[in-house]
């Protein structure tokens, strides 16, 4: 059921994180902020303003309906790998997590004939999860040493990088986000170039360039960057991968829901999604499938779902 519209105001990005610094603890509560979850609901034009339910703050529901999204894919996901591309080892770092199970279970399931190995922080929770049952699990922290992170990377093809920090305690967020979004991804990548992994996809979020488009005033930048500057950190890691010579696949994915698909897959270029929602399975499948199409070597991609689009359009032909 679609929302009548509200004016905001001129709200100011202050007085948000305000708010969003007040319900942080509500907020932490609710929801694990796993890979940026930005973004929610019905895609609508930045100028009718989002909606008139009571506010209520969270990652994933930030941006409701005030942002474009410019349909360039609509897709139906068929995994059907390039032979002449397909790698021998795939690495998932952040096995564990909500979309880490979910990338790893997929990639297992869809592509038999490759050796697909866990990277995971906490050999515990691998077990708890029955991942050490399917799967080679490895130790892999980002924020561990360069020499532990090489061993980890060690005879790896490809690394499927879904790491995130956990905002758990609020006064140390900042710290964690730069620990793990930010040099912890660099230090995985540098890693894994020099034990000559091939192929490096990183999950990220859109809006993390928030600031450059004109987007530093989207409640979904606001709300999501109050958690340790996480979009900040994300936007300097991705920066540090497409200089870093790997040929490589930035995916940046709308809000996260942990809830089966809904409507299409949209696929845009970068910096022109600013809302929007994503199942945890569809970015799952994105991930692992931009290992193998052609088209999406040296991209970054932004994804949302939208039952409207119908561009039959896809930059990523694999994913048809």
């Amino acid at each position: 059921e679609k929302k009548a519209p509200v004016d905001m105001g001129p709200a100011k990005p202050y007085v948000m994180v305000g708010v969003a610094v007040m319900a942080l603890g509500a907020v932490l509560m609710a929801d694990r902020m796993a890979a940026a979850s930005v973004g929610s609901g019905k895609i609508a034009s930045h100028n009718r303003a989002i909606s008139k339910a009571p506010f209520q703050l969270s990652r994933r529901r930030a941006m409701s309906s005030i942002a474009p999204v410019v349909f360039l894919s609509s897709v139906k996901l068929k995994a059907r790998a390039d032979p002449s591309k397909t790698p021998g080892k795939i690495l998932v770092a952040g096995a564990t997590g909500n979309t880490g199970k979910r990338t790893l279970d997929y990639l297992k399931a869809k592509y038999p004939n490759v050796e697909i190995i866990a990277g995971v922080r906490s050999l515990e929770k691998a077990e708890k999860l029955g991942i050490n049952d399917v799967v080679e699990v490895r130790k892999l922290d980002v924020t561990s040493s360069d020499d532990d992170l090489k061993e980890a990377l060690k005879d790896i093809d490809a690394v499927v990088c879904v790491t995130g920090f956990v905002p758990n305690n609020p006064f140390q967020m900042k710290k964690a986000a730069h620990q793990v979004d930010n040099e912890g991804t660099k230090k995985l990548v540098d890693a894994a170039k020099s034990v000559g992994v091939s192929k490096f996809v990183l999950v990220s979020s859109i809006l993390t360039n928030g600031r450059a488009i004109g987007q530093q005033d989207n409640p979904g930048f606001v709300i999501t960057n109050a958690f340790g500057g996480a979009l900040d950190e994300k936007l300097e890691a991705e920066k540090y991968l497409r200089s870093s010579g790997m040929d490589f696949t930035i995916v940046r994915p709308g809000g996260l829901k942990n809830t089966p698909p809904a409507g299409n897959l949209v696929v845009t270029e970068e910096d022109k999604t600013f809302g929007g929602e994503i199942s945890r399975d569809t970015v799952a499948k994105v991930l692992a499938e931009s290992v193998f199409a052609p088209k999406a070597s040296n991209e970054v991609i932004e994804i949302v779902e939208d039952e409207t689009a119908s561009s039959p359009l896809s930059l990523f032909p694999t994913l048809q």
